[in-house]
């Protein structure tokens, strides 16, 4: 009986984890050329990048002008993410190759993968990819 219990117990914390992954930790992008960090913000998430693979680019395509010089490095690219179920989070992302704000949806499939995906607005084109863990 004992066993039972204790087999029981270890299903019921292993399922209960699963049910709450956390995305907090920094995350390799899909082309391996960026990390980014997630941490708390306020009552939300968000998440900055954190390092580049090669030398850091600058967000040269930012519709703001007196932005367009600074380095990739430290902008916050998941912005105001909210739970929306479990393991999923819904927010804004910023997308620096093309200097547009996204709707996103961040869902952790496991505690290494994390999927992103991003919306334009009014139904506009979406992409996704799959984060890995670092740390």
């Amino acid at each position: 009986m004992k066993r039972v219990v204790l087999t029981a117990f270890a299903l019921v914390t292993l399922f209960a984890g699963a049910a709450s992954a956390d995305p907090i930790g920094d995350w390799r992008v899909a082309d391996g050329g960026a990390t980014v960090r997630i941490k708390k913000c306020g009552a939300g998430l968000c998440g900055f990048v954190a390092s580049t693979k090669g030398a850091p680019g600058k967000d040269e395509r930012n519709p703001d002008p007196a932005k367009r010089n600074r380095s990739v490095l430290g902008i916050e690219v998941l912005i105001n993410l909210r739970p929306s179920g479990n393991n999923v989070w819904t927010g804004t992302t910023y997308n620096a190759e093309d200097g547009l704000l996204y709707n996103a949806t961040v869902t952790q499939s496991g505690e290494r993968s994390l999927e992103i995906k991003g919306c334009g607005a009014n139904g506009g084109v979406c992409g996704s990819e799959t984060w890995t863990r670092v740390r």
